[in-house]
């Protein structure tokens, strides 16, 4: 119960929230601009919770079905 690889993340910084989305910054704050990533400020540092970047993913596979073009199973 307290293995530390167990641990779940409710919070990603931008960098890393970049890395788990294999995109650049530029992309990252245009998802953020645009309301398709949401985040939320501690301080001066913006993060992004762990749903939002789900959410997002899950976002991207439904509007691949929508397209139909047969990328998502």
């Amino acid at each position: 119960m307290n293995d530390p690889a167990a641990k779940v993340r409710a919070l990603y910084s931008v960098r890393e929230a970049m890395a788990l989305l294999n995109l650049s910054r530029t992309q990252i704050y245009e998802l953020i601009r645009t309301s398709r990533l949401v985040t939320v400020t501690q301080g001066r540092r913006r993060l992004v919770p762990a749903a939002s970047i789900t959410d997002y993913v899950q976002l991207l596979l439904e509007e691949c079905r929508a397209g139909g073009d047969g990328h998502a199973t």
